[in-house]
């Protein structure tokens, strides 16, 4: 039985009333993002629908129980215009595809809570530095109430190892409610990826020479079994390729979004 409903994501601007709209600007205006709801995919859990909102390559967003997550946002505050400020934000590792200090500082509310390496945390600003809470491969740790764990993501491949060293960057399994969501960020198909249990929503990085080619990440996808899987990060990849080999025999939902 397939976990969720479907509805299109909606990135329409929201229109606001003269009065908050001066409001916006006499305190700077750095970003236009909205009080909105998310809309998206929508997997049921306890607590209230965890709803899946794509927006480009590696860049996500989630909410779930009035939280909402933000998955390494890039590319400045216009491709986040109309959707509602993160209560936490999640930092794989430092590559610009993922990371973006102009983007965290007109994103990132008072409250807002990011989440990194050790990493990425000593490449941001003293104002978002103390925002954030540094986990290493392996820790897991309550943030804004939520329960995350940093796994690892790494490159294994001589000839890629300097692309992603071991320990520098964090995947992370978000628990929402009774459902576990995986994060990739950028790793091959390794051991720590292979060992993870209980996952019922996952993010699998799929391209060349930097990740996993298709029979790679349909390959370890097929060993940990999520109940749905979104392959991202995948430009110049062929994803019903990845899909025909994951789907055979698996159970395992795979669903392809426009990522681009």
């Amino acid at each position: 039985m397939r976990l969720q409903t479907y509805r299109p994501a909606n990135r329409c601007k929201t229109i606001l009333a003269l009065p908050l709209l001066a409001l916006f600007l006499g305190m700077g205006g750095a970003s236009t993002l909205a009080a909105d709801k998310l809309t998206g995919d929508v997997v049921p859990a306890t607590g209230g629908d965890v709803i899946i909102h794509p927006i480009n390559h590696a860049t996500f967003a989630m909410s779930w129980s009035n939280k909402v997550i933000y998955a390494d946002p890039v590319g400045g505050a216009n491709r986040f215009d109309g959707l509602p400020r993160p209560d936490l934000i999640l930092l794989t590792h430092a590559h610009s595809d993922h990371f973006s200090v102009e983007t965290l500082q007109a994103v990132a509310g008072e409250k807002t809570v990011l989440v990194a390496p050790p990493s990425v945390a000593g490449l941001l600003p003293e104002k978002l530095r103390a925002q954030t809470t540094v986990m290493t491969n392996g820790e897991t740790k309550i943030v804004a109430g939520i329960s995350i764990e940093a796994v690892a993501a790494y490159n294994t491949t001589p000839a890629h190892a300097q692309f992603h060293p071991k320990g520098a960057g964090n995947g992370y399994v978000v628990t929402l409610g009774n459902r576990r969501i995986y994060v990739s960020g950028d790793t091959e198909d390794i051991p720590e990826l292979r060992a993870l249990k209980n996952i019922d929503v996952a993010f699998i990085c799929v391209n060349q020479p930097y990740t996993m080619t298709e029979e790679q990440a349909a390959d370890a996808v097929r060993v940990f079994k999520p109940k749905i899987v979104y392959p991202y990060h995948s430009r110049g990849s062929d994803l019903e390729k990845f899909k025909s080999l994951v789907v055979a025999d698996s159970g395992i939902e795979v669903r392809l979004r426009n990522w681009y």
